[in-house]
């Protein structure tokens, strides 16, 4: 399974939207080089809150650009970078990628995918409508959450626009992406 990297994005400071970049660089077990996500123990000011040891499993946050083309043709301006992903992808089924697939971005970049990305209220802060547009429901009515993905750093490496991302998927069974 392969796809591509569209845009790379990193804000140093907690701010809704992050800035997009010509490159960014993935750092072992840490994250994205000067993100304010970036670290060992979570960052993620919610979940900080309630337990500021946790180990930080949303150190890379990726979004499909194919859910950017839908929110924008249902009424929404939504850009690169502006809901908050480090890396806009493109032909890869981020959302159909189960825990523990590895994706090799660029050289040597890897990342290890944690779960799905758990939208919130500061959506409808950024667009009103915008956290419900983000959430969907399967034929047996399990939430889908669209808002992409998060991962861990697993090898460190630049990634840039038009980088080819390979999938990896672990042994099977297979677990099914759960919000992290």
């Amino acid at each position: 399974m392969k796809g591509e990297v569209l845009t790379v994005s990193a804000c140093g400071e907690h701010l809704f939207s992050k800035e997009v970049r010509a490159n960014i660089r993935l750092v072992k077990g840490l994250g994205v080089e000067g993100d304010a996500h970036m670290g060992v123990k979570v960052k993620h000011r919610s979940r900080v809150a309630r337990n500021p040891n946790q180990p930080n499993l949303r150190q890379v946050h990726l979004i499909h650009a194919e859910l950017l083309a839908e929110l924008n043709q249902r009424g929404f301006n939504v850009l690169p970078g502006t809901i908050g992903e480090n890396i806009l992808t493109q032909d890869i089924q981020l959302l159909d990628l189960p825990t523990g697939t590895r994706l090799l971005i660029g050289k040597s970049a890897t990342i290890e995918v944690t779960g799905s990305r758990n939208p919130c209220w500061q959506l409808d802060d950024f667009q009103s409508g915008l956290l419900k547009a983000v959430l969907d429901r399967d034929e047996n009515g399990n939430m889908i959450r669209k808002s992409g993905i998060m991962g861990i750093v697993l090898e460190s490496g630049e990634v840039r626009s038009g980088d080819e991302i390979k999938a990896y998927l672990p042994s099977e069974p297979h677990r099914r992406l759960e919000p992290v």
